[in-house]
């Protein structure tokens, strides 16, 4: 399932962090970020529900788009 988050990871240093983060909670998921667009999108292709882990991190904040 792809699942959409708009951030607040909008800048490199964030970025690293954030990369750092999802890759220690979710390590058999995809995932990437688009910093060109204006929400910075996090997109998330996993087979296990993950909106509750993403939403609850203490890197950056999100809310899960329809």
């Amino acid at each position: 399932m792809i699942y959409v988050f708009k951030t607040t990871v909008n800048s490199k240093l964030k970025l690293e962090f954030a990369t750092a983060l999802l890759s220690e909670l979710l390590p058999h998921a995809s995932w990437n970020f688009d910093l060109e667009d204006c929400d910075n999108i996090l997109r998330i292709d996993s087979e296990t529900e993950v909106s509750e882990v993403v939403l609850q991190n203490d890197i950056f904040d999100c809310i899960e788009l329809e």
